[in-house]
């Protein structure tokens, strides 16, 4: 099916997700949560729900939206993505998320879609946004026009304020894909080399928990409440197995982050990217 630019404005139902205490924990386990963490992976203390979680009440009103935008799926890739919290998740809620093709643009050799989503609680209170960033590299060239500039940013020429290194597992994606997103490119080999990219991948939005939880641990003492936004650009991919190194440098309330891996130390996977904290 052709990409659908004339969709551009239009908005899903509203898509309801009841958010049990074990879609939480799976959700930390996906993203990497240790037994230290036990504070997100225990019924007995909550449990606390990542705040990157926002994205996973977001799926169904993605999959609505790609019916209405078209578009040839093997050639998608996620580009970028952001999140921005009004207030911690609760283990036991049920979460109330409209979407939004927010614009489609033309790139010549592909396109670009945003999507954009609201989640709010049961008595219309806004718990979360999201902005999703998605590339088509096979439906480019149809006339539209030019996306707006990607936001940048520049790293601080001196060390960082905090270093984590976590080795992922090669059932990675296999684990994180159990929280919603079941695109065959994380899990089928045959997929994987079809897409060009030899193998499954690991799932962008993997990596971005991980950075997530890395700015949690480091930086907000591991209280969700104190990130309030997190955003970055996915830039090359991971397989799973490899370990994530997420650098952070401190700004006042702004926090420049960069993913890269030990196996590729020189190129950085997750780029762009801040989050935005309290005390």
């Amino acid at each position: 099916m052709a990409l659908r630019p004339e969709v551009v404005g239009e908005t899903t139902d509203t898509l309801v997700h009841q958010l049990e205490w074990k879609d939480a924990v799976l959700y930390a386990l996906g993203v990497g949560a240790k037994r230290d963490e036990l504070d997100y992976l225990y019924e007995g203390r909550g449990p606390r729900v990542l705040p990157t979680y926002a994205v996973i009440p977001t799926f169904p009103a993605m999959d609505a939206l790609f019916e209405k935008t078209g578009g040839d799926l093997l050639g998608v890739v996620h580009g970028a993505q952001s999140i921005t919290l009004h207030r911690p998740f609760i283990a036991g809620e049920k979460l109330f998320t409209v979407g939004k093709v927010d614009g489609i643009y033309d790139m010549k050799r592909m396109a670009q879609a945003i999507f954009t989503t609201e989640t709010k609680d049961a008595a219309g209170g806004l718990v979360c946004e999201t902005e999703w960033q998605i590339l088509f590299r096979l439906d480019g060239g149809f006339g539209g026009e030019r996306p707006p500039q990607s936001l940048r940013n520049r790293k601080p020429e001196r060390e960082p304020d905090f270093e984590i290194t976590e080795k992922t597992t090669e059932e990675q994606a296999l684990l994180y894909r159990l929280s919603g997103d079941l695109n065959p490119l994380h899990a089928d080999p045959a997929i994987g080399e079809k897409a060009g990219f030899g193998q499954p991948i690991l799932h962008g939005l993997c990596t971005y928990g991980y950075a997530g939880r890395a700015v949690l641990n480091a930086l907000c003492d591991g209280d969700p409440a104190k990130l309030k936004s997190l955003r970055g650009q996915f830039r090359k991919p991971v397989w799973p197995g490899e370990t994530l190194i997420t650098r952070g440098w401190r700004e006042g309330d702004e926090v420049i982050l960069r993913v890269s891996t030990a196996e590729r130390p020189d190129e950085d996977c997750f780029t762009n990217a801040s989050a935005t904290i309290t005390d």
